[in-house]
């Protein structure tokens, strides 16, 4: 195994990183924390990584640099007692650098059981500074909080942001500029749709649901088959179609529980609970609580039920019109939870879509059509109620075009389209 690293060791080190694509990330490269990231699978970890790598090499020296993939082939089966020969080989080939601070780039650690106790004792022991990554939230995390308590600093990496979409398409955001607007605006019509996994924005629409299905599949079978042993393959593929079509709107289990015992699915409200829970943990989907001032209070209310990336509703959407409503909801959604973990809906007397705990409140309506008059009241009605129960002076209708600010009794509600309003923080 230790020839085998010192390969990937002196590869890496000679690898060019060309043409990266900037992303939104603010990640330091000299912390001395270990610097984790984590999300879904090809939603650009590695990238990040090779960009901090291309951000050292202006300073150190590329023999200061490891990086290793633990989803190179090569290196299976690795265990434990094998992540020794990464340390040993490395000062084999530069003894030189045993008084120098290194870099260590761990890509996937998750591969290896037990990972977490290496990582430690070599952040502990030696003049290394780490970046690890993972594509399993409980994995990571979960580990993370206990065995690596205040060692580390956490990124969660998600598909590009609409305004990183833009960037990779090149297009200036100038909002007075009237060509600028219309090549945003063409730009969003395809994000909505098409979503934000890199990897699928050059292609033809065929193409990008092979490149999903892909994604998909590999996080169904390694992610969540394998390493939880499922046996029931049928019911987690009829769970999963039923949860993408379904983002934006209120998942009840009871509900769901009998709908399959009705298919003849042998099951208990327990499977259900658990086949989501491993969805939310490979970072596939995600569900918000209503607000309550107690999490008991939370838990006895469905949640809504949002996807990392709308690429993946047309996957199992066999209807041809698009589901404008939902699809913006799940956009709004992950803007807000790219800044914060704590996202709700709210119901009082009316629903708003969504809170997030951002700058003291954060309260978004989000309605595609307000044309209607009796749309349009519901909706800030809705809003106004919000207002009052948290306290705001501000809140948003996040909607398809209209673009003005509504003062009521002293209260601003800013209307505002989904493409202008994803282009702020």
């Amino acid at each position: 195994m230790k020839e085998i690293f010192k390969k990937l060791i002196v590869s890496s080190q000679e690898r060019h990183y060309d043409s990266l694509i900037k992303r939104e990330y603010d990640i330091p490269t000299d912390t001395d924390k270990i610097v984790s990231l984590i999300g879904v699978r090809r939603s650009g970890k590695t990238y990040m990584l090779y960009s901090i790598i291309e951000a050292l090499r202006q300073t150190v020296p590329r023999e200061n640099i490891v990086y290793i993939n633990f989803e190179d082939d090569r290196l299976f089966p690795i265990t434990l007692k094998d992540m020794d020969s990464l340390v040993e080989g490395y000062y084999e080939l530069y003894p030189e650098k045993r008084e120098e601070r290194i870099y260590f780039f761990l890509d996937e650690v998750q591969n290896v059981d037990g990972w977490e106790r290496f990582v430690r004792r070599i952040y502990d022991t030696l003049n290394i500074r780490l970046f690890i990554t993972g594509s399993s939230s409980k994995l990571l995390s979960s580990e993370i909080a206990t065995s690596l308590r205040g060692r580390t600093i956490v990124y969660e990496i998600f598909p590009f942001s609409f305004k990183e979409y833009l960037g990779y398409k090149k297009i200036e955001v100038n909002l007075y500029s009237e060509s600028s607007l219309s090549y945003i605006q063409n730009a969003f019509n395809r994000y909505l749709v098409e979503g934000g996994f890199a990897e699928t924005f050059d292609q033809n629409s065929d193409v990008q649901k092979r490149i999903l299905k892909d994604y998909m599949d590999l996080i169904v079978y390694k992610d969540i088959i394998e390493r939880y042993s499922i046996k029931n393959h049928a019911l987690l593929k009829h769970l999963i179609k039923y949860l993408f079509v379904n983002m934006g709107t209120l998942i009840s289990f009871t509900k769901l529980y009998n709908e399959y015992k009705s298919l003849g699915y042998k099951l208990s409200k327990d499977t259900l609970y658990e086949y989501v829970s491993y969805l939310q943990e490979a970072y596939t989907l995600f569900t918000a609580p209503i607000y309550r001032n107690s999490v008991k209070e939370e838990q006895r209310h469905p949640k809504k039920l949002y996807a990392i990336d709308n690429g993946f509703k047309k996957l199992f959407d066999a209807s041809l019109s698009k589901d404008y409503s939902k699809l913006y909801e799940n956009l709004a959604f992950l803007h807000l939870r790219r800044e914060t973990d704590e996202v709700f809906y709210f119901k009082g007397r009316q629903e708003v879509d969504l809170y997030a705990n951002i700058d003291g409140g954060l309260l978004v309506n989000v309605s595609y059509d307000i044309a209607s008059q009796s749309t349009l009241e519901r909706e800030i009605n809705a809003l106004l109620e919000g207002m009052d129960y948290f306290h705001l002076k501000k809140s948003y209708l996040v909607t398809k075009e209209r673009d003005e600010t509504i003062s009521i009794e002293k209260k601003e509600i800013v209307i505002i389209p989904i493409w202008k309003w994803l282009l702020q923080r």
